[in-house]
């Protein structure tokens, strides 16, 4: 994995975040360094800008070096986003104190004169961004946006004319370009929430744009809503909780129970609290506040008395465009580490994923619960042990070099581990 950012004389030095991790990806792409050019080729002067979607703040690091008093505000709804541009900002000794930070959901600013982004992944939530902009850009403000070059087409310039004004593409450098799109000054409404059903549940969902499935439920989270652990659980993490349709229907199983939802997309964390909510779920003989909400980074940033008893958790492994399985790692680390002893991790994935093999090193112990012809349930219990303390790992390579390389006795099922 590279760390050394380079183009058209800015030299940083980038990391992921969090920085000890195993994955091999890098902490920008070509499209982050076709927009710092673009800028400089331009010769643009700092105006007062803001960057929306800037991964890990290669963007936000690349402005400070040419102009160390550039006027930011940063967008975004993801929180590893604003930890990882932190990290780097101090990694590189450049100061924050001309960043305004917001979510997508808080209010812009008036008096931008500048936009960069980068395309995300999630087109409505995409759509949602420029509408956001509509509403506080005059006309004629330019947003530049980068993207890789298949990934720009007719449709997604129709798209973004739609919601903010005219656009067009650049030539391709690197595999990507840059989109100059003209803001027409004219105010969008912006899209409400989708809402939807689950009657065999009896539950109620409402969805914020950049909230994975949408409109309806997921087959990995149907098969865990139908497989639900058993057990006397007092106090639950739905973690990675999108919607937080798992920390719900734990409340129906286990109504005495206190829920904790967390999740590193600020719309997902808000869209859980709604659905909380809309759904009723406080139980009238219990004391005090029955969920809780966190927009976090998994469970690092928990105080040190927290202990739950069950987590669930369905871990993405996708992290923007790129596919990873470092998400899942940190998730299954940090239930290790916080769940009580005797605990359990309650997990969904794709078969072809082998979370059996990690559970299996870190719990010394995986249990199949269900499984159908895509998907699989396991269960791990931490049985705390003084000659294994998992806090003495920071990563997935530590912990692989203190466990056995013995294959899971489930292994067969689900195809031989990755090399």
């Amino acid at each position: 994995m590279t760390t050394q950012f380079s183009v058209s004389g800015i030299e940083l030095e980038l990391f992921r975040y969090p920085s000890r991790q195993e994955s091999n990806l890098q902490a920008w792409d070509a499209a982050d360094e076709h927009l710092i050019k673009h800028l400089i080729d331009t010769e643009q002067t700092a105006l007062n800008t803001a960057i929306i979607n800037d991964s890990f703040g290669a963007l936000t690091a690349g402005l400070l070096s040419i102009e160390p008093s550039w006027p930011l505000t940063l967008e975004t709804d993801a929180k590893t986003s604003l930890l990882g541009t932190n990290q780097n900002l101090e990694r590189n000794q450049l100061a924050a104190n001309t960043i305004t930070w917001v979510n997508s959901r808080d209010e812009l600013p008036q008096g931008l004169e500048l936009v960069l982004m980068k395309l995300p992944k999630n087109l409505n939530y995409f759509g949602h961004q420029l509408s956001r902009l509509s509403q506080v850009l005059p006309a004629g403000t330019q947003v530049l946006i980068g993207a890789k070059a298949k990934s720009i087409n007719k449709s997604l310039l129709e798209t973004i004319s739609q919601n903010l004004g005219p656009a067009s593409a650049s030539l391709t450098w690197k595999k990507t370009r840059v989109i100059t799109c003209v803001s027409d000054g004219k105010a969008r409404t912006l899209p409400k929430a989708t809402t939807w059903s689950v009657p065999e549940f009896k539950l109620q969902i409402s969805n914020l744009s950049n909230v994975f499935a949408a409109n309806k439920l997921d087959i990995g989270a149907r098969i865990m809503l139908d497989n639900m652990p058993k057990g006397d659980f007092k106090s639950i993490v739905d973690l990675g909780c999108g919607n937080g349709i798992l920390g719900l229907h734990a409340k129906q199983v286990f109504p005495e129970a206190y829920i904790h939802f967390i999740d590193d997309s600020e719309m997902a964390v808000a869209s859980a609290r709604e659905n909380w909510a809309l759904n009723k779920l406080d139980n009238t003989a219990l004391v005090g506040e029955q969920a809780t909400f966190g927009w976090d980074d998994c469970l690092t940033n928990m105080s040190e008395g927290f202990r739950p008893d069950l987590v669930l958790c369905n871990p993405p492994f996708h992290q923007g465009e790129a596919i990873t399985d470092h998400i899942a790692w940190q998730m299954f680390l940090d239930a290790f580490r916080r769940l009580k002893n005797g605990g359990i991790l309650h997990v969904v994935g794709n078969r072809h994923l082998a979370y059996h093999v990690k559970l299996q090193r870190i719990f010394k112990n995986c249990t199949t619960v269900a499984s159908n012809g895509k998907f699989v349930i396991l269960q791990a219990q931490k049985i705390s042990k003084k000659a294994q303390d998992i806090d003495a790992f920071d990563t997935e390579a530590d912990l692989a070099t203190q466990t056995s390389d013995e294959p899971h006795p489930q292994s067969a099922l689900y195809g031989a581990p990755k090399s």
